[in-house]
Order: structure tokens, then sequence, then C-alpha cells
């Protein structure tokens, strides 16, 4: 099980380092098998400055090619490029000699002054897929922005760091494959106050949209509860929550798949958000199927139940 460090500093007071904290949850019986940085985007972007295109003019042995003077700050360096849409003018990503660039797809690589056609070339300019900040690689990156030439893109792009806890947790230690259920073990070892999210301002408007939930096999889910809510637009997560599961090793989705599963890691309640408008009948069957049912799940592959293969119907 992957913990935030920075994440689980919502809940308790930690003054102890990652690996100081390892070592207290290690003594309570939560065995901390590695602890590990991470960046919200590989390599941090390590080495990746802004510039400005100072000069850009046709390379004069390739056709595809421009040669172009970058401003990077503490100096102006030649750099070969071979996007479209370089200009003079643009703010840019520039990777520096000796820095290691992490694409988003593709294996890493470091970047070298050196010649290109017989001119000299001392970096690169960016696009987006090659350093990891998106999948385009319809051009290099031009910034709309006013940072000072030399500024690191880590500052820019507002790159998080932190360490991820992975926790060897047993079955019998279900109380904490959470957030806060780690916290709680802080808490004992430690004598330290526990940070609960109030829920003291959640409070129900209205009773327009009633959905009921009927559990058919009580012996294999006791309770199944469920809210509605109504005013909800589907769309991109906030970057601190798209942060927080990136840490814990999820994509993120959208604000509403992504909220559910960071509910689940905080508390260790699992949740899941259903459209209002596609639940047939207005009600939620909690129930199990005959073994041999066929069910096609979200990855479209189809699968075959058992009888004890608990099922959320319409």
């Amino acid at each position: 099980m992957k913990i935030s460090y920075n994440w689980l500093k919502q809940y308790i007071d930690i003054p102890e380092t990652a690996e100081e904290i390892g070592k207290v949850l290690t003594d309570t019986g939560l065995e901390v098998e590695s602890v590990e940085p991470f960046e919200t985007i590989k390599g941090g972007l390590k080495g990746l400055v802004i510039g400005e295109v100072f000069t850009c003019s046709k390379h004069p042995n390739a056709d595809k090619l421009s040669v172009t003077t970058v401003n990077v700050g503490d100096k102006v360096l030649p750099i070969v490029c071979g996007a479209d849409n370089v200009a003079a003018g643009q703010k840019v990503i520039v990777a520096l000699p000796g820095t290691t660039v992490h694409p988003t797809n593709g294996e890493s690589f470091t970047i070298k002054a050196t010649k290109i056609r017989g001119e000299v070339s001392e970096g690169m300019i960016c696009a987006e897929d090659e350093i990891g900040l998106g999948e385009s690689h319809a051009g290099i990156m031009v910034l709309n922005t006013t940072a000072p030439n030399g500024t690191p893109a880590s500052e820019y792009f507002n790159v998080q760091t932190d360490f991820i806890l992975e926790i060897g947790l047993t079955p019998n230690r279900a109380d904490a494959a959470s957030h806060i259920g780690v916290a709680r073990d802080i808490k004992a070892a430690k004598k330290r106050a526990l940070k609960v999210p109030a829920v003291d301002d959640f409070k129900t408007e209205n009773k327009n949209l009633p959905i009921q939930v009927e559990v058919e096999n009580t012996a294999a889910c006791p309770r199944y509860s469920a809210v509605t809510i109504t005013g909800v637009r589907v769309s991109d997560s906030p970057d601190w929550l798209k942060n927080r599961l990136k840490s814990v090793g999820l994509a993120p989705i959208n604000n509403i798949v992504d909220i559910t599963n960071f509910v689940l890691h905080e508390t260790g309640q699992p949740l899941h958000a259903f459209d209002a408008d596609h639940i047939t009948g207005k009600k939620v069957i909690v129930k199990t199927l005959p073994a041999g049912t066929k069910f096609k799940t979200l990855d479209t592959k189809e699968r075959t139940l058992t009888a004890n293969d608990l099922m959320i119907c319409n």
C-alpha cells in the first residue's frame, strides 16, 4: 500500500523525516518496506529553464531546421531546432546541456552540446511530450509569460516533491488501509492529536432526486448507503487533487472519479459515483447472480461470475 508523506501530514503533525516516520510505523506493526522520492512530473523538470528566442533563421544546410539563439538568463545559447513553429520573441522551455529529459512516451535521454549539420547546438527547445508535460508533438511549447529568462521550469509548472511509504499491509490491518488509518497508528505511538476533516457543514438541502437502495444479499453486504448530489459538472480535477492521486499511483480521470478515489485513500471507505440519469428504475440493487452469468466490465472484457460475486445493479 502506498502512503504519501505530504498527504499523511494533513491528518497529524509529523516533524520527523519520511524515513524516521517509516521506522515508527514499522515499530507499530505497519511494516514500511521502502521510502521512495516522488515528483509530480518525472524527473522534476531538473535542468529545464524558461528561455527567450532572440534570433531565428533557416539552417544553411537543412531545409527543415532552424538556427536560433536563446537567452536562458545567464547566457545566450545557440540551439538548432526542428519545430515548424519556432520564431524570434517566443518564451520557450529549454533543456540545457547535461539535462536528462523524460518524455511522455519512450526512453529518457540526455541533452549534449553538439553540432547538427555543421551548426553548433547547445540545448533543446522543448515540445510538451519531450519533457513529460503532455502528449502533443505538434511543435515546441510557446509560453504566455513574463517570467524572467532562466526561471526553472520546475517553479513555473509548480512541480511538487514528496516521499512515498510502501507499507506491506497484512490482512488483519484493514483499519490502516488509508492515510487516516496510518495517521491513527502515529497518534498511538507518538501521543499526538489526529486532525480528521470536519463534516459539520454537510446538510440535506432537498430530496428532489430520490434513488432507492435495496440490499438483497445482506450476508454478503450488511450495509450499502448512498446520497444523491445535484448541480455537479464533470470537469478536470484541480492540480492538488491530481497530484495526490498521482503520488499513490493513480491516474487522474475527472473531478467525479478522482474525488471518490481521494476519499478511498483518505479514509479507506470505497466509493463509486453513478450518473443518476442512467440508473434505470431509480434503484440501486445489491445482490449476487447465478454462477456462470456473463458480465462485461469497464475494460470491455467479458467475465464469468461465481455465485459469490457481489454485484451492484440497476
